[in-house]
């Protein structure tokens, strides 16, 4: 299989497959600064970026959402001073997708690039 972040993501409808756990570690292996939270019950991939200033969070935010409209896959951003946190799960399916595994890896190639 390819790296995650030469993947696209796939149109996801709400009986689209949620990544089960058994999953996880192999595609987490690939996105190692991410971890897997729970909120209202939803499981989320999320990572903080840290940056040097504002200026610095504010073009990684934007980097990040040219990427999820590209995808058509939208996470939640906090931009605050010198740092990022980015939350990605699917909506439809309220919970992890392969598509969330796909979009951090393209985040965290976004943060590499800058």
């Amino acid at each position: 299989m390819s790296p995650l972040r030469t993947q696209s993501c796939v149109a996801c409808r709400a009986d689209g497959p949620r990544v089960i756990a058994a999953e996880n570690p192999s595609l987490l292996a690939e996105i190692p600064e991410w971890s897997i939270i729970e909120i209202d019950g939803i499981e989320r991939l999320t990572r903080t970026y840290n940056l040097p200033d504002f200026t610095a969070a504010l073009e990684l935010t934007n980097a990040i959402g040219r990427i999820a409209e590209e995808q058509d896959h939208h996470p939640a951003l906090t931009t605050e001073w010198g740092r990022v946190t980015v939350q990605w799960w699917t909506h439809t399916i309220r919970g992890l997708h392969r598509n969330d595994f796909i979009m951090a890896a393209r985040s965290d190639e976004c943060f590499e690039r800058r």
